[in-house]
């Protein structure tokens, strides 16, 4: 990889100014958070959040809402199976519990049914929802036009909550569209639980309730937005920062379980929930029993709750051992084609909830943007493609719309749908559009360095400061730090699943370290330039700093 240092802007030298670290300034400064800015971002604050009737036609959702609770109308809540869409019920349908409703949630099944308002699963909806006056969908519901009209054919008035783009054909037939992506708000970056959240308040802003705090629901926001990658900036960071601090001590059973099942417990982290407690919760929509996540945060009772988690964790354990035997067959397919600059594999055997975290894990090993796709027994395939700084999926799915019956997504994740015969053409076309586009860009694997420090600066004191800048994620990614010259005191001792655990020196400061997948990589001799994260570990009742290493090169003291 190419290492490349980040300069830090001038205005470092005023941050600095206020009393904060040199490093924290610089972090800060490469974030573009101004002085005037500095205690809004540290210690952002609910009472920021922007009055949620600022989104277009929340007022007529409210009103639809409302009316169908006066008129004891049925409404049902139709959600996405993964943790976005799965949170996104959970909270209306808490929310609507609140007001003496009892919402029925439906959630189709990802392998037969597919995302969204489908003709098959709206087909299931009908059938066990028959009497339903008002439909509520989240997280889907954008681009559904001939469901939404199919529905309102047959009585049922919809209000769509989502965060998607809105497709080719406009706004959809529904009572509301509560979708800020489609009217063009600046809070765009939400995901759909975050749409859920500001709908709720508004519910709760104009008809208020004694006995319900809506601060309750924000462990559920947190997971929800961690889980769905979307930008950690203004309310998403806000949401995040105080729902992680709710999920600390929530007393909802699902998440108390899960938190104890994973050794998740004490102080949180964004990736605590990405690496944890959302693949948990994935694992049951990708197995196609998303019920079970959402019966895990809706539950009131403990012991169920307990049940459930256990559940979750076969589940999730059944999905690793499916995505490793995929991983590995695909490894062996891209043999054949391991000189093209794309990554594009598929099978009948392989399960379709799963080949999206393969293709992540393809994209990550060999630095190209990858798709992994699962073929029906009707020849139909369904892909999930993640990509690589530099290559949009969005545009590469337009170049190559004459080889798919359908695709769309976002420029780093995306889906399509493929018949069986096309994948070739598909493959060489994607190529073709990938070498264009490296034409004007280096699209080289790289390492981008926030800052430079010893391992003697990394203290109690370092790690105090430093996680003010916490929940890292999207747009606000965890720093990665560079130190010069470090040797090992001993050899790498080698954990399961390739793992190193590393015992560092650097002049006479010594640190452990963790390096993930380092087992299966050739590492130069010391001493080495170690590019690393930090995290606050603590094990037994005693803190210290976690370093986990990035990557690793022959020392290059002189190299600025």
């Amino acid at each position: 990889m190419d290492w490349i240092i980040r300069d830090s802007p001038e205005s470092w030298k005023d941050l600095v100014s206020t009393g904060l670290p040199e490093i924290m300034s610089r972090l800060l400064a490469q974030r573009g958070i101004a002085r005037e800015d500095l205690e809004g971002f540290l210690q952002p604050k609910l009472s920021q959040l922007s009055d949620p009737f600022e989104i277009s036609e929340v007022d007529q959702a409210v009103e639809r809402i409302l009316g169908a609770i006066d008129l004891n109308q049925k409404i049902s809540i139709f959600g996405d199976y993964d943790v976005d869409g799965v949170s996104s019920i959970a909270i209306l349908h808490l929310t609507l519990e609140a007001y003496g409703v009892d919402a029925q949630p439906f959630i189709p099944k990802r392998s037969s049914e597919g995302y969204g308002l489908s003709e098959r699963g709206v087909a299931r909806f009908l059938e066990e929802c028959p009497d339903t006056d008002l439909l509520i969908t989240v997280d889907c519901g954008t681009v559904s036009n001939e469901a939404i009209q199919d529905l309102a054919n047959k009585g049922i008035d919809t209000v769509v909550v989502d965060h998607h783009e809105i497709g080719p054909k406009g706004r959809p037939n529904c009572v509301a569209l509560v979708n800020p992506k489609a009217s063009g708000d600046p809070r765009d970056y939400l995901c759909a639980a975050g749409v859920v959240f500001k709908l709720a308040h508004a519910l709760l802003k104009r008809r208020p309730l004694s006995d319900f705090d809506l601060k309750s629901v924000l462990d559920l926001v947190a997971v929800a937005t961690i889980s769905d990658i979307v930008p950690l900036v203004d309310e998403n960071r806000l949401l995040v920062r105080h729902g992680l601090r709710k999920l600390e001590s929530s007393q909802r059973p699902g998440f108390r379980s899960l938190l104890i099942q994973t050794g998740s417990e004490g102080r949180l982290s964004s990736s605590d929930i990405g690496f944890r407690i959302g693949p948990r919760l994935n694992a049951a929509g990708r197995m196609d029993v998303p019920e079970q996540a959402l019966a895990t945060l809706i539950t009131n009772s403990r012991r169920e709750a307990e049940s459930l988690a256990q559940e979750l964790e076969g589940l999730n354990r059944s999905r690793q051992k499916l995505e490793q035997t995929i991983f590995s067959q695909a490894n062996e397919m891209i043999k054949d084609y391991q000189n093209l600059p794309v990554i594009v594999v598929g099978s009948r055997e392989w399960h379709a909830g799963v080949v999206g975290i393969v293709a992540s894990r393809l994209m990550r090993m060999y630095h190209k943007p990858a798709f992994v796709i699962s073929i029906d027994e009707n020849g139909i395939g369904k892909g999930s493609g993640r990509s690589i700084s530099g290559v949009s999926l969005v545009d590469a799915i337009g170049e190559c719309r004459d080889h798919l019956l359908a695709g769309g997504g976002h420029h780093m994740a995306a889906g399509l749908s493929i018949d069986e015969k096309e994948i070739s053409n598909f493959r060489d076309r994607f190529a073709g559009f990938v070498e264009k586009v490296s034409v004007d860009q280096d699209l080289s694997a790289k390492v981008y360095v926030d800052a430079e420090v010893t391992l003697g600066e990394l203290s109690l004191d370092f790690l105090e400061s430093y996680e003010l800048l916490q929940p890292f994620g999207s747009c606000n990614p965890q720093p990665i730090f560079l130190a010069r010259n470090v040797w090992l005191t001993e050899p790498p001792r080698r954990l399961k699943n390739n793992h190193l655990r590393l015992f560092l020196r650097q002049n006479y400061d010594e640190r452990d370290a963790i390096f993930f997948g380092g087992a299966s990589l050739a590492l130069p001799d010391p001493p080495w330039d170690i590019a690393f994260t930090v995290d606050r570990n603590v094990f037994r009742g005693r803190v210290n700093v976690q370093i986990s290493i990035q990557n690793v090169r022959a020392s290059k003291e002189d190299q600025s």
